[in-house]
């Protein structure tokens, strides 16, 4: 059997998702998809509108045949981190291909920009040093130095303002740098971009749009066209269960706590919270009464949302620069759910399978494993603030077969 590789979020899944599974499928020939998706942190650094297990069942009921975990370490690094260990798991997992969408629709310009930055690597990095140096963004100075060497040589580029642009590239990158026989496809984003609000004339809208909807509104039926019925089913499960999605305004008592009870030196051992940050973190906390107002008084020039959220995570979650960096790679492939045709697909491939396969968490104490154990119990604790009802644990969840 033939197995496409996709790298997602699902937060949640939509008719995009949908689309991009079908043509993934029929551009590669496979078999059946298999998704490495993030568990219950995302890359963005916030937590998932609704639990893994959820996202897992709405993704194997529209096309995907394998859900695997992005473990925490990858799920909430920056996008070289992140594509790392996404294209590491689906090569362990013997995909041929990974397909990622993206607004430039065709894969030789990402391959012209892979060149055209190995080929400059030393002047691309003192451009960045240089604007860098100018009070830009470090995301900003990548940006213009990149702008700076297209004009170097004539060729077809990607635009790099683009969001998944971005991410399809680091995808790209990461494969090629780490030497992996898996071959990169893309596929063409429609009717909705990333940071789109939702449009009621379109069948398709951005995850961004879906969200805000679902925030303001609670309302299920402002989304119905805009997603499977699976995924709506799953919605509606959720939010009767929980009353509400899960963002950090939900979570904001146990943020502000969490940044409270550490000490300015303490705060500065977590992941990503870099030095001169701690103070105005502590000041942050003690003067919002919201995580929407936390971030007005935390945020500055120096630091982009995307940023401040990783950091916070972390402090979350409790988990320190030491641990985090311990891990370069994937030890092990977490199998969250699988149809038939998964089944089948582990069945007759498992033993050539470059990292061993965890269907159930008992059976192991890897130390990465137990940094996603850690990130799901935080979670359920942040929903114990708005839920009576028990949430889904590790140990208690077998994988889901559909």
């Amino acid at each position: 059997m033939k197995a496409v590789g996709v790298i997602v979020e699902y937060n949640p899944f939509h008719n995009g998702h949908h689309y991009h599974i079908t043509e993934s499928k029929n551009e590669t020939g496979a078999d059946i998809a298999i998704a490495v998706m993030s568990g219950q942190f995302l890359q963005r650094g916030e937590p998932a509108l609704v639990d893994k297990w959820h996202r897992a069942k709405m993704a194997l009921s529209s096309g995907i045949d394998i859900v695997i975990e992005l473990p925490y370490v990858f799920s909430t690094g920056n996008a070289t981190h992140f594509a790392e260990g996404a294209t590491q798991l689906l090569d362990a997992i013997q995909c041929e291909s990974f397909a990622f969408g993206s607004e430039q629709g065709t894969i030789q310009p990402f391959l012209n920009t892979l060149s055209l930055l190995k080929k400059h690597n030393e002047e691309y990095n003192a451009l960045i040093k240089q604007f860098v140096s100018t009070g830009l963004s470090y995301p900003q100075s990548l940006y213009m130095a990149y702008e700076k060497l297209k004009k170097l040589e004539e060729n077809d580029y990607i635009d790099l303002a683009q969001p998944n642009n971005i991410l399809g590239y680091h995808y790209i990158e990461a494969a090629d740098r780490l030497n992996l026989t898996i071959k990169p496809v893309t596929i063409q984003r429609i009717q909705a971009g990333y940071h789109d609000l939702i449009n009621t004339d379109l069948s398709i809208a951005s995850a961004t749009g879906i969200r805000k909807s679902l925030f303001e509104t609670l309302n299920l039926d402002e989304i119905k066209k805009f997603v499977p019925t699976t995924t709506f089913t799953q919605l509606n499960a959720w939010c009767k269960s929980h009353n509400q999605f899960i963002n950090w305004d939900t979570l904001w008592p146990l943020l502000r706590y969490a940044i409270l009870r550490n000490t300015p030196e303490q705060l500065t051992q977590y992941a990503d919270v870099t030095e001169g940050i701690e103070h105005a973190l502590i000041k942050a906390a003690r003067k919002s009464t919201s995580f929407s107002q936390f971030m007005t008084n935390l945020k500055s020039k120096r630091y982009t949302w995307t940023r401040l959220q990783r950091m916070i995570t972390h402090i979350y979650t409790g988990i320190t620069k030491e641990t985090l960096h311990q891990f370069s790679k994937p030890s092990y492939i977490r199998l969250l759910g699988m149809t038939s045709a998964g089944q089948k697909y582990l069945s007759e491939n498992k033993k050539s399978f470059k990292l061993p396969l965890i269907s159930r968490v008992a059976s192991t104490k890897d130390p990465m494993l137990q940094l996603d154990l850690r990130a799901t119990e935080m979670y359920a604790q942040g929903l114990s603030l708005i839920s009576q009802h028990e949430p889904n644990g590790d140990y208690q969840t077998p994988p889901i077969r559909l």
